[in-house]
C-alpha cells in the first residue's frame, strides 16, 4: 500500500523518501500522544474513584509520559505542562 501512495504521488526518489519517512514520524507521533492520553486517563480514573494514593503514584507516571512528549517535540512544551499544572492540581484538590 505504501509503494501505491509513493508511485501515486512523487517521481524524484527525495520526495519518495520524505514520504517514507513522514509516515514514520507520524506513526511514531502517534503511539506517543496515545500514551499520553492512556496515562491521563489512568489519573483521571483514580481522581473519580477517589483514590488520592493511586492518583498520586498514576500522576507521576503521567508527568513523566508527558515530559518526554514534551521534549520530543510531540507536545508543545507549554502543553505539556499545563496538562501536567492541572492534573497536579486536579490531585492536591483531592480530600
Amino acid at each position: 500500500m505504501i509503494s501505491e501512495v509513493i508511485s501515486k504521488m512523487a517521481n524524484i526518489k527525495s520526495a519518495k523518501k520524505r514520504i517514507l519517512t513522514s509516515q514514520k514520524k507520524a506513526e511514531a507521533n502517534k503511539a506517543v500522544k496515545s500514551g499520553v492520553k492512556t496515562s491521563v486517563k489512568k489519573v483521571r480514573a483514580a481522581i473519580d474513584a477517589g483514590d488520592k494514593a493511586a492518583a498520586q503514584e498514576a500522576l507521576k507516571a503521567a508527568a513523566s509520559t508527558i515530559d518526554k512528549a514534551g521534549t520530543k517535540g510531540v507536545l508543545h512544551a507549554n502543553n505539556a505542562s499545563r496538562k501536567i499544572s492541572r492534573l497536579a492540581s486536579a490531585v492536591s484538590k483531592m480530600d
